[in-house]
């Protein structure tokens, strides 16, 4: 997460302008800078990523008898989404190098019920989304990225959240950008925009600014309460003005690990793929004892976290759902990672010390 007085300042502003607190002009403008950046024909904001991925569902028709293809080694929204909508999640393996979706295993899953295929780009490295994009082609199915982990990453140029039909974004605390808690769907399709419009809002037929008008509006289908606030957006706006800053930073600071544990016994750094570009939204590493690694760097002040924990090994998903899928990459690869601390605003001394704490473990236990 990072900030500055520009973001504090934008914030403000939207609170003292003493109206359009929840629906107001900040929303369409951080929509456009969205659209512009990824290069998407359409963007709609909402109030977070799981929000994004339940209103993609929806906007594409999936539901009762529908079969979603998704990782286990992912955040469990993305797994839930197609329950959402009465839909079933089919689980399939990761491939070693990205750690997402291994079209491989997705080809071997699809099945006449199969609607959707839904990849997620792990820690910011995209997955292989270009055979997925062939494959969902071929089985003519939907491709929907989880790219609320991606934000500014790229395959030779083209922004991932393009190469779906539709796309998730994530604004959560931890993401590239950050409106706290927020979320945002990307389509080049006209329909599916319009029909998100609608879920966000109660399925509300807005021409206008709701809460300052006196036209009456019609309610013409099903919706929910999905909006992102104005000063949501706000904060949205100011963020993506240094997004370029935040990602090369993110980008230094993972060049500065990669360097530092290089020949580290003990531990692996994935590397990323020729043509792929990576924005470090996690750093992640396989390590060797990875329990008593994240348990000594506890005691020596280091947070780290595990993404993820098998989604399909969940109480929800093994003992309520009785999900027995078989993932032998997904079980070997969650075994072993660890997510290291990556901020804009780690200092290079920090990394040293996190580091030398890495080294000290395994000196002391070989």
């Amino acid at each position: 997460m990072y900030w500055d007085e520009d973001d504090l300042q934008r914030v403000h502003d939207a609170i003292a302008s003493g109206m359009n607190w929840a629906v107001g002009p900040e929303v369409t403008r951080f929509e456009e800078q969205l659209a512009r950046f990824t290069g998407a024909q359409y963007c709609l904001t909402l109030n977070s990523g799981t929000s994004a991925l339940h209103a993609a569902m929806l906007a594409h028709g999936i539901g009762k008898g529908d079969e979603v293809i998704v990782p286990s080694f992912t955040f469990i929204a993305t797994a839930n989404a197609p329950l959402f909508v009465g839909a079933k999640p089919v689980f399939a393996d990761i491939e070693r190098e990205t750690l997402g979706l291994d079209p491989a295993d997705v080809r071997k899953r699809i099945t006449k019920k199969t609607r959707a295929i839904l990849p997620i780009h792990y820690g910011g490295c995209p997955c292989r989304i270009t055979e997925l994009r062939e494959l969902a082609d071929e089985n003519d199915l939907i491709l929907i990225e989880d790219a609320a982990e991606a934000l500014g990453a790229d395959i030779k140029g083209r922004q991932m959240g393009t190469f779906g039909d539709s796309a998730i974004l994530s604004f959560c605390q931890n993401k590239i950008i950050t409106t706290g808690e927020g979320g945002a769907v990307t389509t080049g399709s006209r329909d599916i925009y319009e029909k998100l419009k609608l879920l966000r809002s109660h399925g509300r037929q807005d021409n206008g600014d709701y809460f300052s008008t006196t036209t009456v509006m019609d309610y013409i289908s099903l919706g929910y309460n999905m909006r992102i606030s104005n000063l949501s957006a706000a904060l949205g706006i100011a963020q993506m003005k240094k997004i370029d800053y935040i990602i090369s930073q993110r980008r230094k600071i993972a060049g500065i690990y990669r360097e530092l544990l290089k020949e580290t016994p003990g531990v692996v750094v994935p590397e990323t793929p020729p043509g792929y570009s990576h924005v470090y939204q996690l750093f992640t590493i396989y390590a060797k004892r990875r329990d008593a690694l994240i348990q000594h760097l506890e005691r020596e002040g280091i947070m780290t976290k595990i993404y993820f924990p098998p989604v399909h090994k969940t109480h929800f998903y093994h003992t309520v759902r009785k999900d027995r899928s078989r993932l032998p990459v997904t079980d070997e690869v969650s075994g072993t990672v660890i997510s290291l601390p990556i901020f804009p605003g780690l200092s290079h001394k920090e990394i040293v010390y996190v580091v030398k704490e890495i080294k000290a473990f395994y000196r002391s236990s070989p």
